[in-house]
């Protein structure tokens, strides 16, 4: 899966920026409307990371149900007044309680 494609500088309104070829977005679609960075290596070398968007709507619904959850349990915590701070001692108390539990990997098999 090692393809190479040729790119060229072109203008972007008032930016520059890189133009990839057609067959480079036919071939690999899931980098559409992709984000990602480049990390200059050397003097001629750059290395480009594109992170494609998720098109795992399970994994989104999930995201989704957590922010919810937890902006609940904020609007709640400010409601009633119950927040207070985390101190040393909750810390501890909390050290306690896990001290000596292993967990167990998850094999490779179980994916």
């Amino acid at each position: 899966m090692s393809n190479s494609y040729r790119i060229r500088s072109t203008k972007i309104g008032n930016s520059a920026g890189f133009r990839l070829p057609a067959d480079f977005y036919r071939e690999h679609p899931q980098f559409n409307n992709a984000s990602g960075w480049i990390e200059v290596l050397s003097e001629d070398t750059a290395i480009v990371r594109i992170i494609p968007e998720s098109d795992d709507e399970e994994e989104e619904e999930d995201s989704l149900m957590m922010r919810l959850f937890l902006d609940f349990a904020m609007t709640e915590a400010l409601k009633n007044n119950t927040l207070q701070p985390y101190t040393t001692e909750m810390s501890e108390t909390a050290c306690e309680l896990i001290e000596g539990v292993e967990l167990e990997e998850d094999s490779e098999e179980d994916g």
